[in-house]
């Protein structure tokens, strides 16, 4: 017989976290326009910005906020890894590729659809479609959220990880829902 615990977190994971899956991210964000993409920008404001081409990476500063057409990232640093052209000789970031994502210290993502995600850091990594958020993560959509330890969101699968500690165990908080009249 399930203890009262895992049916908390088996419908955790089977209501929340599909309702709270970033899909939004699963749509390549950040990489320039090409044929059956979202012909929407990627705008991403910072304090400052530097490219290091010999590292391949972007790196964003100073209350940096990222907007696309779906979601919107809030944090203090984020740090584009890709791989591809030189940006300095090309001046363009046509034909590089994003590898990682990665976003520090007060990471707020928001959906535009509802339900946010907030952590100390989150990782996004292309190839496999997933986001890892690390830092005291939650996920949470209105009054109901989950967190842990580690949270590890597969986006193509809509299917989500909470992973506790020895210290920390997994919480998910669900209110139940009024029915219509």
């Amino acid at each position: 017989m399930k203890s009262p615990t895992n049916i908390c977190i088996c419908l955790a994971c089977c209501l929340l976290i599909p309702l709270l899956s970033f899909e939004a991210l699963a749509q390549r964000p950040l990489k320039t326009t090409t044929a059956g993409q979202s012909p929407h920008p990627t705008v991403i404001k910072a304090n400052s910005l530097v490219v290091d081409d010999t590292n391949k990476t972007v790196t964003f500063s100073g209350q940096v906020n990222a907007q696309r057409e779906d979601f919107t990232i809030d944090c203090d640093k984020m740090i584009v890894h890709y791989q591809g052209s030189d940006m300095k000789t090309s001046g363009t970031s046509a034909g590089f590729k994003i590898v990682k994502i990665l976003a520090e210290g007060n990471v707020r993502i928001t959906r535009k659809a509802g339900g946010e995600a907030l952590a100390e850091r989150a990782e996004y990594y292309e190839g496999d479609d997933k986001l890892v958020l690390t830092g005291q993560p939650m996920v949470k959509q209105g009054q109901d959220f989950v967190q842990g330890e580690r949270i590890t969101i597969f986006l193509k699968d809509n299917r989500s990880v909470v992973e506790g500690s020895p210290h920390k165990k997994v919480k998910a908080v669900i209110y139940p829902k009024k029915k219509p009249k």
